[in-house]
C-alpha cells in the first residue's frame, strides 16, 4: 500500500532530486512533489513523498528531526487535504 509523507522545514534551495537522494537509500521512493509558489516558482519549504508503508515508517524514524541543508526537517505521515471554501461562498455568509 502506498503511504504519503509530509516533509517540512526544507530550505528553499532543496530540490526534488535532493529529497530523492536523501531518502533513496532506505528503499523505493515512488514520487516526490516539492510544493512551490504559483507566482514565483520558489519552494514553499515542504514536500510530499510517496512510498511503501514499510519504507515510510523507516523514513519517519530515521529522518524526523534530521539536519538537512542546514535545517532540521520534519518527516511525518501526511494528513488528508482539508476542503477549502471558495471566496464566493464566503461572501454569501456575511451578516449585514
Amino acid at each position: 500500500m502506498v503511504k504519503t509523507l509530509y516533509v517540512g522545514n526544507l530550505s528553499w534551495q532543496t530540490t526534488e532530486e535532493d529529497i530523492k537522494g536523501l531518502f533513496g537509500g532506505e528503499g523505493e521512493i515512488q514520487s516526490v512533489r516539492l510544493i512551490t509558489d504559483r507566482n514565483t516558482g520558489r519552494s514553499k519549504g515542504f514536500a510530499f513523498v510517496e512510498t511503501t508503508e514499510e519504507v515510510a515508517q523507516k523514513l519517519i524514524d530515521s529522518y524526523n528531526g534530521y539536519e538537512f541543508n542546514g535545517r532540521k526537517i520534519v518527516v511525518s505521515e501526511a494528513r488528508p487535504k482539508e476542503e477549502r471554501r471558495s471566496s464566493s461562498s464566503r461572501s454569501h455568509n456575511r451578516r449585514f
